[in-house]
């Protein structure tokens, strides 16, 4: 009976305890939703979701309340605000745990996760764009907090996708640019384009703004936001991305969700994208925008998370505003793998085509570059330099498989006479270069030879055909002839 009394009086402080235990270790998760909820309608409610290195797993709500998330919360680390953007649908975005996980790896910061699901999802776009501005009203109570705790705007930066990229804009404003960083991620086009910088992401909302732009044609904002904008493949159709209404939503959120996944895999160290500055698309396809060299130790601009290593070069530009365009790959992570294919040529009229080069590695991988984007005009002993590209970085080339075309179907067959070509590359510049001389290019004809290091092609440049008297026995062969 005595030990039934002490049980009993014992029961309610442990039910207390486990409650308040339980409360300690909750996690909180996205708001996931359905299309009944986008039929309806929602209301906007923000949570606030924290993850640090010590529950990166285990969301904390970072609710006025909740103390267990706010005591986690160091604001003398550098904290990151992931802002999403509309959801049609009510699911949560695909790429959340990735960016959280991927970020908590590189140091331990203080990831804000911002979840307005509830208020961006709705079938009237316009609605949710209406609730940006609330959603960074209630941003900027939570980073006041922060101040007062003894934070700093310097080590605030905000990573917004779509509409969250201009909620991170109107935050930035509110500290007058002050803040340290934001990234926008394709930022929503329809309702900001054309207007003013008040009214949407600019380069003055944060000490440094960039932007990567993937869906330029269609959902995402076309012109330049930030201190520097990414333009992947141009900024329209993105390699991998469904080209027809066949294959359902990913027709239309692909492009817009790709400028997510190639931030996700700058935090990858497997490779890193590099990225030229560059008037237009254009000129970079056709090579007159990769000498990295004249940045000097810089380089070229890294895309995604350490695009801020340009921040004092760009911001130090009038205006601090640049356009940096590249190629990617149709699958993760993205890289792309640039060389200079050099052609010196003989023809004593000018030659105007195509070359598409494939290289082979001693176990028989294989990567192609088309070189098709404007067609190259070959004039006699004049070096043309054009920009190839492959996905991927093939230290040891057994054969080479290069083709020129002038694009006509009914029109005469040209002969392209190469004096000398030579294949540098600009991801490796202290790799030796390959060198073939003394050959001829039939249009729409693959030639198939061995590749020679140019500093031992000198040897062999005076063979031109396989009965050459001058040639050593065997060297023809050697060179693929």
């Amino acid at each position: 009976m005595q030990l039934k009394l002490y049980l009993g009086y014992l029961l309610p402080f442990c039910l207390a305890f486990s409650h308040i235990a339980g409360d300690e270790e909750t996690c909180h998760e996205f708001t996931d939703l359905d299309l009944h909820h986008s039929i309806v309608g929602t209301e906007l409610k923000v949570q606030l979701l924290l993850y640090t290195r010590e529950n990166a797993n285990c969301a904390g709500d970072l609710n006025k309340e909740n103390t267990t998330a706010f005591n986690r919360l160091n604001v003398t680390r550098k904290t990151i605000f992931i802002t999403h953007g509309y959801r049609p649908t009510g699911s949560p975005p695909v790429w959340l745990d990735a960016i959280v996980q991927k970020l908590l790896a590189i140091d331990d910061f203080n990831i804000i996760l911002v979840d307005w699901n509830r208020g961006a999802t709705t079938l009237l776009y316009h609605h949710a764009a209406a609730r940006t501005r609330k959603v960074a009203d209630i941003l900027k109570e939570l980073i006041d907090q922060m101040l007062e705790q003894g934070g700093s705007l310097q080590s605030i930066y905000m990573i917004g996708v779509s509409l969250g990229a201009h909620i991170s804009g109107f935050v930035g404003k509110m500290y007058n640019g002050t803040i340290g960083r934001i990234t926008g991620l394709d930022p929503a086009g329809p309702l900001f384009n054309g207007k003013p910088p008040e009214d949407r992401l600019h380069h003055t909302d944060a000490q440094f703004v960039d932007v990567v732009h993937s869906d330029i044609d269609a959902l995402g904002y076309r012109e330049t936001l930030g201190n520097i904008d990414f333009y992947p493949n141009g900024g329209t159709d993105q390699p991998g991305c469904p080209k027809t209404i066949l294959s359902g939503s990913e027709y239309f959120k692909c492009d817009h969700q790709r400028s997510v996944f190639l931030y996700i895999a700058s935090l990858n160290e497997t490779c890193s994208v590099t990225t030229f500055p560059c008037e237009s698309y254009k000129d970079y396809r056709a090579g007159k925008c990769v000498d990295c060299s004249q940045f000097g130790s810089l380089g070229c601009p890294i895309l995604g998370f350490y695009a801020d290593e340009w921040k004092d070069y760009l911001v130090a530009k009038n205006p601090p505003v640049t356009k940096a365009y590249f190629d990617t790959a149709s699958a993760k992570p993205f890289c792309m793998f640039h060389y200079h294919l050099d052609f010196l040529t003989l023809n004593s009229k000018t030659r105007r085509g195509y070359v598409t080069i494939r290289l082979e590695t001693p176990a028989g991988n294989v990567t192609e570059s088309k070189m098709d984007q404007d067609a190259a005009t070959f004039e006699q002993n004049q070096e043309v330099s054009l920009l190839a590209r492959f996905d991927q970085d093939i230290d040891q080339v057994s054969r080479m498989f290069v083709k020129f075309t002038t694009g006509s179907v009914i029109g005469p067959k040209y002969k392209l006479r190469v004096q000398r070509m030579r294949l540098r590359s600009m991801t490796n510049p202290d790799r030796a270069a390959l060198c073939r001389y003394d050959f001829v290019l039939e249009e729409n004809v693959e030639v198939e030879f061995l590749p020679v290091p140019c500093q031992n092609a000198n040897f062999f440049s005076a063979c031109c055909t396989e009965d050459a008297p001058q040639c050593p026995a065997g060297a023809y062969s050697v060179l693929g002839g």
